[in-house]
């Protein structure tokens, strides 16, 4: 017996982005349609109500989803079942087809680059909707773009989704479109965009605290020489590639003190409204995740769930963590894009990966907001690119081909590379061994803007941070930010004169300040500058932001350098 066809009526109403791009689709009855959003928006019910629309009028007769991995799969079929669209599953491309019980399947990119045939065989035989979630996996590899290529071409609609940047190389990703610029370059273009600002405006999503945390590091090269590096200080690739190294190692002093942090902001959120919010590792190894379970329940007294890789067993560790009011989640560079455990809240990101892709990916597993005032609380290391990629929250990348590619972050095989070439003495090896690092907090970026000065872990200044308040607007937590950097800099000013009375010494001139504390100082007059201005126009912080950087060049202020931020500070005065 064949399928029946979904209700309409039975669907749960749409988000406006939702109902926008809707009345977009069928306005333009078009073979590709691309819609971009962001992690957490809803793209999974703004398919499935398009793949219903499609099944009701006859346009098609048959729905495709491909997925990025076996977990979603399941996901997939799962969130089709509840509005009525029967989706399989379980199909095996020696299958062929599927059985008139379902309106069609969900498959993975790797299963259609290892047999397209199949899967064009199957597009042929019915009219056909595809929906490529996540579509930029498609560049991925040659076989799998050529595959979803050959698959697809005869289907009648395809609808392409991401929610994270498009890629940063020069494969072309099959059926987006890409338009060229002024410059000559081509771009990718979406039918309908919907960015972490627009939804953060709507509610949609929770806004995102960074809390960067720096610190000491020491480790011993091959060679045997011993180095010593402050993380997030200026320096060059492969010492911020060691440092960082350094810094994640289980056995050192700074994971435990960072994952301490995280939980204590973890219970916060229980405290203050959130009482399943949960908390989510993501290491970059096997090794490493074991390791920084140990660490949790050596710090909680409670076990971590651990998901290793995506397998058939990660699947129903991660459906159980997300029914669960468990705390903690240990995962292997992360919980797959499009997982979606909306009580994730927390997060510890203790990985070398930062391409903006990959990053955005990571991120995305935190934003999903469930009530209004839910916020999202992510610890990372202090590292110049990690801060500028937090800095760039809001900003929406297109696919560029041709472009000269600058070096993103710092992948496996980056750091790898890091350490063996642009030494900065030339004896620096591959192989190293971390002998110590400390964590103490650095900084707090929110909207674009940097808050804070140096706090000591376990310190009272630390606390401060992390006790925020679990259920606050955006601008709450922008208020609530500065207010709480001021108060941290008259107490030092309070016990810097204490210390002075104490001393009973005459009045000396001010002691030079170092690079370091110049930044600090620098950067908290253009965060008040901004404020200022924000107040003065209405404009968001990080939209101000955004506009000194056009003007003035250079990176975000939480990885600006001196003269930048002067620059910025002469700049915004104008404005």
């Amino acid at each position: 017996m064949a399928a029946r066809m979904p209700a309409l009526e039975t669907f749960p109403p749409l988000r406006a982005w939702q109902r926008k791009a809707l009345v977009e689709y069928l306005r333009r009855r078009g073979e590709d349609f691309t819609a971009v959003a962001t992690p957490g928006a809803g793209k999974t019910t703004f398919a499935l109500r398009i793949a219903a629309e499609l099944l009701a009028d006859g346009t098609v007769e048959a729905v495709t989803v491909v997925a990025p991995t076996e977990h979603l799969k399941a996901q997939w079929a799962e969130s089709a079942a509840r509005v009525g669209i029967q989706l399989d599953a379980a199909f095996r491309n020696a299958d062929l087809h599927s059985s008139a019980d379902f309106h069609g399947a969900v498959v993975t990119y790797a299963q259609v680059g290892m047999a397209p045939q199949v899967h064009r065989r199957r597009t042929m035989t019915r009219r056909t909707l595809v929906v490529l979630d996540e579509i930029h996996h498609a560049g991925d590899s040659r076989t799998w773009g050529d595959g979803v290529k050959a698959a697809f071409e005869p289907a009648v609609r395809r609808l392409m989704l991401t929610g994270t940047p498009f890629r940063s190389d020069d494969n072309p990703i099959p059926f987006v479109s890409y338009e060229r610029g002024g410059d000559g370059l081509l771009r990718s273009r979406a039918d309908s965009a919907y960015g972490y600002a627009d939804a953060l405006r709507d509610g949609v999503v929770r806004p995102v605290l960074f809390l960067a945390y720096s610190g000491e590091t020491r480790w011993r090269t091959n060679a045997g020489e011993e180095l010593a590096a402050r993380l997030g200080e200026p320096m060059t690739q492969d010492l911020v590639a060691q440092a960082w190294r350094t810094a994640l190692d289980p056995a050192g002093d700074w994971m435990p003190q960072v994952l301490r942090a995280a939980d204590a902001r973890l219970t916060v959120l229980r405290e203050a409204g959130m009482p399943d919010a949960g908390g989510l590792v993501i290491a970059t190894d096997q090794q490493t995740a074991r390791s920084y379970a140990k660490l949790i329940e050596q710090v909680t007294g409670e076990k971590a769930a651990v998901v290793l890789s995506d397998d058939v067993g990660a699947s129903a560790r991660i459906a159980t963590f997300a029914a669960s009011e468990q705390r903690w989640l240990v995962a292997v560079r992360m919980v797959s894009e499009g997982v979606d455990i909306p009580r994730l809240a927390v997060g510890v990101y203790a990985t070398s990966a930062s391409t903006p892709l990959y990053f955005a990916q990571a991120i995305g597993r935190f934003v999903r907001a469930r009530r209004p005032g839910e916020t999202a609380s992510v610890f990372l290391p202090s590292v110049p690119h990690l801060l500028g990629l937090a800095s760039e929250m809001e900003t929406e990348r297109d696919h560029v081909l041709g472009k000269p590619k600058d070096r993103e972050g710092f992948d496996d095989d980056l750091l790898e590379r890091a350490q063996r070439d642009d030494q900065a003495s030339g004896e620096l090896e591959k192989r190293f061994a971390a002998l110590s690092a400390t964590a103490e907090l650095d900084q707090v970026i929110f909207d674009g803007a940097s808050f804070g000065t140096a706090a000591q872990a376990g310190t009272p200044e630390e606390e401060e941070y992390l006790g925020l308040p679990g259920l606050l607007t955006s601008e709450q937590v922008a208020a609530l930010l500065s207010k709480r950097q001021a108060e941290q800099l008259a107490a030092r000013r309070r016990r810097a004169g204490e210390r002075s009375d104490e001393a009973a010494a005459p009045a000396a001139a001010p002691a030079p300040m170092s690079a370091a504390q110049r930044r600090v100082a620098l950067r908290r007059q253009l965060n008040a500058l901004v404020a200022a201005q924000h107040h003065r126009t209405g404009q968001p912080h990080g939209k101000i932001h955004a506009e000194l950087r056009r003007l003035c060049g250079g990176p975000p202020s939480a990885q600006a350098t001196i003269e930048q931020l002067e620059e910025r500070i002469a700049t915004v005065q104008t404005l």
